[in-house]
């Protein structure tokens, strides 16, 4: 039997990170994938040569589409909503558009509920409820995902996560060989994620590596920079295979309606009929 899975994002290229794997072997396997992006993340940081004529939005779309067919996704959907940006500073609407964070949850909810409908959506893939690490427009997904899926009616929420103790001790590891930037604060780890306990799907998907790599590889204004900073995209493209495999070959959900105490799932469409 197959399923419908559809995977809610803030930018393009946050699919590539947290989901691509299942997404790829959820196609793989047969289901249709569509992947929902709120903004276009015009704010994005990225080198003069994407940004400078003021198109960065535009490319950051044309990049999730290449994305999206490295990974076998089916249909890309863009909600309309302006990039909150990462700073404290929430600048102003543009003039077409809201930013995503001002937006009202009632009419965000009901622009991705049309999409939950549309595809008779069985799975939505959404954050946790710290938006990973906290960009306000992940905590946004979070609430946006949460109000849509009560509203159409689909069966299963699974928040994307990676357990904090693991990305603590990445952290940990890489500051061996890598010296972070005076603002970098190690103690936010601590604070992000998911604990583990929370976990409740554990996906296998080093078969589908090379697809999360390609994914990646589309989101070239990610990996760009004017000032010879070292994106975190670009160091992530740098790690050679077998070891690219085995870091990103496992992905991590959280369902808040599975009963405590249940075996960790190996399988986002376990037990949906």
């Amino acid at each position: 039997m197959t399923h419908t899975l559809v995977a809610f994002h803030a930018h393009p290229d946050d699919e590539a990170l947290l989901t691509s794997g299942t997404l790829a072997r959820a196609a793989a396997e047969g289901h249709r994938v569509v992947v929902v992006v709120a903004t276009d993340g015009d704010l994005g940081l990225a080198s003069d040569d994407f940004r400078g004529d003021g198109r960065l939005g535009a490319r950051r779309l044309e990049e999730l589409r290449r994305s999206a067919s490295a990974l076998g996704v089916a249909r890309v959907v863009y909600l309309g909503y302006a990039d909150s940006g990462l700073g404290p500073e929430l600048h102003p609407d543009p003039p077409d558009r809201v930013r995503f964070v001002r937006a009202p949850l009632a009419e965000a909810a009901q622009r991705l509920a049309d999409v939950l409908r549309e595809e008779d959506a069985d799975v939505l893939l959404s954050y946790d409820r710290n938006g990973g690490y906290g960009h306000r427009d992940h905590v946004r997904v979070h609430e946006v995902g949460a109000r849509a899926a009560y509203l159409a009616g689909t069966p299963r929420v699974l928040e994307a996560t990676v357990p904090r103790d693991t990305i603590a001790r990445a952290v940990d590891l890489a500051a061996k060989v890598y010296r972070f930037p005076p603002e970098f604060d190690r103690a936010a780890f601590g604070r992000a994620f998911s604990a583990r306990s929370e976990i409740t799907h554990r996906i296998d998907v080093r078969r589908y590596a090379a697809a999360k790599r390609a994914a990646m590889r589309a989101h070239a204004s990610q990996a760009s920079a004017d000032d010879g900073a070292d994106r975190t995209l670009a160091a992530f493209l740098r790690i050679p295979r077998p070891l690219f495999d085995l870091v990103f070959g496992r992905e991590w959900f959280v369902d808040r309606q599975r009963p405590a105490g249940a075996p960790m799932s190996h399988d986002v469409f376990e037990g949906l009929s």
